[in-house]
């Protein structure tokens, strides 16, 4: 040791329980040079182990505890306020892109009023466009500039069906998964775009089919939410545009955009709504919580409504992207067609399709399949300068990019 630190007052104050921190300037040395003096005390037994450094194992170990829970904590937050950011972000996007559309051609809307009775009421069915999902199987592509040239030709043929039959006035029936959300990776590496950059895609696309329906019937709009449009759970909101759902935010949208206009939108309850069209009353479902039998399923939903004193005279119902229509309920395939869901999952054989509806006043109904899987010559509606300003990716796009393997659990 060394000579300037008098090795019997140094084990006296140690001995005190001093920490080594302050035995140091006490000595003249620094911390340090105490640490030193004080390890090697001990190694030659002049001096016991501080109480400081006998460790109190299950003190240690909660402390540890707290500590790795204060480290999760925080890690929740960050992602919690990272979410939160993210959909203020988005809110804000929403409410900007809004205030572009403060007026619309006066030409376009030619009723003043819309009801649901006469002599043959149209129902125009949008079900499961996943407008942001990329699709490249052998069987089927599609991305935003297929989807759009499937609306255009969905609308285009629906109306000659419509007026045909001499129908004035249609409900446009949403029955939900408008968008995919990003909730899980498989998700996450088939969007087209993000997610409020696809908003507004999908929003203009929508758009441009109910003012082109609006040029010649009377238009409701109702509209139900899907199972893969949900955008997160346990997220708070922060604005009236936004909710937890983007079919619900992109029909909010869609109802500010037409607010000024005569075509009415249907407000009640998102996830089954129940619309009389010339007397009957048709029902709107995703199709989500119809699993099994459908037939059986469906009786069980019109027992519901019975118990209530409604009598539910026809279902409307999509999800599963597979066509199937029957006396008391018809089931659309979706705009985006086969994807990997039904394709490996549900193992179903399904086409890009949508049905239309026809109600008559005698109460007769006729459901038609139109066939959407090939557009091909197809101008579909302009979207070129959103996408050019969003960068969304394209089937072709992405071949360009890595394969990646999806697995879907």
């Amino acid at each position: 040791m060394k000579s300037k630190v008098n090795e019997e007052e140094y084990i006296e104050e140690y001995l005190k329980d001093i920490p080594d921190s302050e035995l140091g300037p006490i000595f003249g040395v620094s911390g340090r040079t105490a640490e030193r003096i004080s390890a090697k005390l001990r190694n030659q037994g002049k001096v016991p182990n501080r109480k400081d450094l006998i460790l109190d194992l299950p003190m240690e170990r909660v402390k540890q505890q707290n500590r790795d829970l204060g480290r999760i904590d925080r890690k929740t937050l960050r992602e919690f306020l990272r979410a939160e950011n993210g959909l203020k972000e988005l809110d804000e996007e929403l409410i900007k892109v809004i205030t572009k559309y403060q007026t619309l051609p006066k030409n376009i809307i030619k009723t003043k009023t819309t009801t649901l009775k006469g002599k043959a009421i149209g129902i125009f069915q949008i079900s499961d466009p996943h407008f942001n999902e990329l699709i490249d199987l052998e069987c089927n592509k599609y991305d935003f500039p297929i989807s759009s040239q499937r609306c255009r030709y969905y609308t285009n043929e629906a109306k000659d069906y419509f007026k045909v039959k001499k129908v004035k006035k249609i409900l446009i029936a949403m029955t939900g998964d408008l968008l995919n959300s990003d909730r899980r990776l498989d998700e996450l590496l088939s969007q087209a775009t993000n997610r409020s950059q696809a908003t507004f895609l999908a929003v203009s696309i929508l758009e441009q089919i109910i003012l082109d329906l609006a040029k010649d019937f009377e238009i409701t709009v109702a509209s139900v939410i899907g199972n893969e449009s949900r955008i997160t759970k346990d997220v708070g909101w922060s604005s009236a545009v936004a909710s937890d759902n983007y079919d619900i935010t992109i029909y909010n949208i869609l109802k500010l955009i037409f607010r000024k206009t005569n075509i009415k939108f249907v407000t009640g309850n998102p996830i089954e709504q129940v619309i009389e069209v010339n007397g009957l009353n048709v029902l709107l479902v995703h199709g989500n919580q119809i699993r099994g039998k459908t037939e059986s399923k469906i009786q069980s939903i019109k027992g519901k409504y019975a118990a209530q004193g409604i009598i539910i005279d026809f279902v409307l119902i999509g999800d599963q992207h597979s066509c199937r229509i029957g006396d008391g309920y018809a089931r659309s395939s979706s705009i985006a067609g086969a994807n990997g869901y039904s394709d490996s999952a549900l193992q179903l054989a399904s086409g890009a399709s949508q049905n239309i509806h026809i109600i008559y006043e005698n109460g007769n109904k006729d459901s038609i399949k139109i066939d959407l899987q090939n557009v091909d010559g197809v101008i579909g509606y302009p979207i070129e300068k959103e996408l050019e300003a969003y960068n969304a990716k394209s089937v072709d796009k992405a071949k360009k990019k890595t394969i990646i393997s999806k697995i879907v659990i």
